[in-house]
């Protein structure tokens, strides 16, 4: 493989991202360049093999000499740029350009996906993940054809008991600036992540909360007297009830909203979905989309980019290590979502329902994010311009 055509094409994503993340400078656009590119290649966010990867490529003719950045230069540029500024060496403390804020980079993310999105409704999904004993992730994701993109994460020490919501809301806050106001939201989350004070965000936001509810708690229909168990909106299965009213009997922590009561016949339990839309307009099964985060996750871990083999044990470090993956697991479901989407549809098996509702896991022989790196390893193989995909989500 040409050096030379390999350079250019790693140019051509380091203007992708200087375009897409302005708040970043040169230099830590560019270290972002070499993460996301060699992540997305080896399918590792493990230093070594994006080192690996990256050092032979960084090789390149001039003059008939040879100009190669050796490995360990390389090694260093890509760990410093991980590092707090107080621990990067040859650095003064407080230069603000030698520290990443992964913060400011949230709206952008979001501003990036939501300039290739051909749709007026999108979903996000709020959840946490582990890493064994060593880290606790907070995560907003966009869901996606099955599939899920980070743009918001806190990453905090493992088994440090702690409630997440001053995380959560500062989330939220951060990514507002990236959606217009002419875009629907829904936020989805599940029972362990449900709250008052986080429904009631969601709504001063300008977005519709999904949450998934436990059976602890009443309600109260409008128009009738009583509050009833939450349960008892859906004793059996074959369950599709919804209605608006009050949560909780108790005044200072009453909630007024839609609960919609969903039990298929194949789950093993009911769903109780806590929402402010309409029960006309409202529709339990939209909730399927949520599992998508979990394929996000194991896409991160084991299925995809191999973090949970990290060695890291600081999490403004790993913090940064996420930066260059949401970046990559951008890259990659963009153009894998965009030739799913070529697929003929007549083709495709379609799961429902014992209510007849479209299932929202399409049966897909090859997930978007393999389909998107076939298509960008298969451009690197032959020289070509690097795909650039959009995102074309599937109707709800």
């Amino acid at each position: 493989m040409s050096n030379n055509k390999q350079l250019e094409q790693l140019d051509q994503w380091f203007s992708e991202i200087t375009k897409n993340l302005p708040n970043l400078t040169k230099p830590q656009a560019f270290v972002l360049a070499l993460w996301s590119f060699g992540m997305t290649i080896v399918k590792s966010s493990g230093l070594t093999s994006v080192v690996n990867i990256l050092a032979p490529m960084l090789t390149k003719s001039k003059d008939g000499k040879i100009l190669k950045q050796k490995r360990d230069s390389l090694r260093q540029q890509l760990r410093q740029w991980c590092y707090d500024a107080i621990d990067k060496t040859g650095v003064k403390t407080g230069n603000k350009r030698s520290e990443i804020n992964v913060e400011t980079c949230f709206p952008f993310l979001l501003k990036w996906i939501m300039s290739l999105w051909k749709s007026k409704q999108l979903a996000l999904a709020l959840d946490a993940t582990t890493l064994a004993d060593c880290f606790t992730v907070l995560v907003v994701s966009v869901l996606y054809r099955g599939c899920a993109i980070p743009v918001a994460w806190t990453i905090l020490k493992g088994n440090e008991k702690q409630s997440w919501r001053r995380e959560w809301l500062r989330m939220l806050r951060l990514l507002k600036p990236g959606i217009s106001d002419d875009i629907m939201v829904i936020v989805l989350s599940d029972r362990g992540i449900y709250a008052t004070w986080l429904f009631r965000r969601i709504r001063r936001l300008g977005w519709h909360p999904f949450m998934r509810k436990s059976v602890v708690g009443t309600f109260r229909p409008d128009c009738w007297h009583d509050f009833h168990p939450i349960s008892s909106f859906a004793k059996n299965p074959k369950t599709n009830w919804s209605s608006q009213g009050t949560l909780f009997k108790t005044k200072d922590r009453q909630l007024k909203c839609t609960l919609l009561a969903y039990w298929d016949e194949t789950s093993k339990e009911a769903w109780f979905i806590i929402t402010d839309f309409p029960p006309e307009t409202a529709n339990a099964c939209w909730y399927g989309m949520r599992a998508w985060i979990e394929q996000g996750f194991k896409l991160i871990k084991s299925g995809g980019l191999q973090w949970h083999h990290t060695r890291m044990r600081n999490p403004n470090r790993a913090e940064r290590v996420w930066l260059a993956i949401s970046v990559a697991t951008l890259w990659l479901l963009s153009v894998g979502g965009e030739a799913d989407a070529t697929i003929p549809e007549s083709t495709i098996l379609e799961i429902t329902d014992a209510f007849g509702f479209r299932s929202f896991t399409k049966f897909r022989m090859t997930s978007i994010f393999r389909q998107g790196w076939n298509i960008i390893f298969m451009s690197l193989l032959f020289h070509e311009p690097l795909p650039l995909g959009c995102f074309i989500p599937e109707p709800w």
